[in-house]
């Protein structure tokens, strides 16, 4: 099973989104995927149609009690995906895991006796304490959302500096898949600026298909569903299907072939 976090500290720059309709994509595609939802505010959660009330076990359990990784998972109504939920428990698990002897390895012990699943996408939370660090060190890969503004740019130069960090210190092999434009606004001249200052830093780590700024996507939530399915027409999901597509090709060689 690959893992693949999708990570930005600064909040709002649809990294939920992505994750929910990514995983929706790859599932589509006949990927076996788990969605975990790590972020206390349990918005993954709810974009797939599992309410609060529909939470028996979380992510919470999972990190926090060490409770096993299938009694965890809980399958959605998209054939071929699953989600380890949320719960508000989870605000309270990096001041529970402080004192705790291998903090930042939690999820990679849980996430390794996986085989059922051929990807795994972990959903951070909008900082870069414990959970993100945890995912960090679970993943084989990171997935950067980024917002088309100037601001977006500051915090992803301080992604980049923890997850050199982390290369460093706990996970030697964590890559960077690549960092995904989103709320692309053609008709706002800052967005296509930031855009080409990023592919002039970045370069080809910078994915070709940029999501663009669309109702179905912000609507798609509210109903509980993903915008793929929401509605697969509109322009937000049609992007999302050719991120999904651009991803398989970044993935290594024999992960596909797994």
């Amino acid at each position: 099973m690959i893992r693949v976090a999708i990570a930005n500290q600064k909040g709002g720059v649809g990294k939920t989104t992505t994750a929910i309709n990514i995983a929706t994509a790859m599932a589509a595609a006949g990927w076996k995927t788990l969605l975990i939802d790590l972020d206390p505010q349990g918005n993954a959660s709810t974009g797939i149609g599992i309410g609060a009330g529909q939470r028996e076990r979380s992510s919470y359990d999972l990190m926090v009690d060490q409770v096993a990784l299938a009694d965890c998972i809980q399958p959605t109504r998209i054939p071929g995906l699953d989600v380890i939920p949320a719960t508000v428990d989870l605000s309270g698990a990096e001041v529970e895991l402080v004192s705790v002897d291998n903090r930042t390895d939690r999820l990679r012990t849980a996430l390794a006796g996986d085989s059922h699943h051929d990807i795994c996408f972990i959903d951070c939370p909008p900082s870069l304490g414990l959970l993100t660090l945890n995912a960090l060190c679970a993943a084989d890969t990171l997935l950067v959302p980024l917002q088309c503004e100037f601001f977006a740019l500051e915090g992803l130069s301080q992604l980049l500096q923890t997850v050199e960090r982390v290369q460093q210190r706990f996970n030697p092999d964590l890559g960077i898949v690549g960092v995904a434009l989103t709320m692309f606004d053609r008709r706002n001249r800052l967005t296509d600026q930031v855009a080409d200052d990023v592919r002039s830093c970045l370069g080809q780590l910078v994915f070709e298909t940029v999501i663009p700024r669309n109702v179905r996507l912000s609507e798609a939530p509210s109903h509980g569903l993903p915008a793929l399915v929401y509605d697969h027409t509109c322009s937000g999901s049609r992007a999302y299907m050719a991120l999904a597509r651009e991803l398989i090709t970044r993935l290594p060689e024999k992960r596909k072939a797994a």
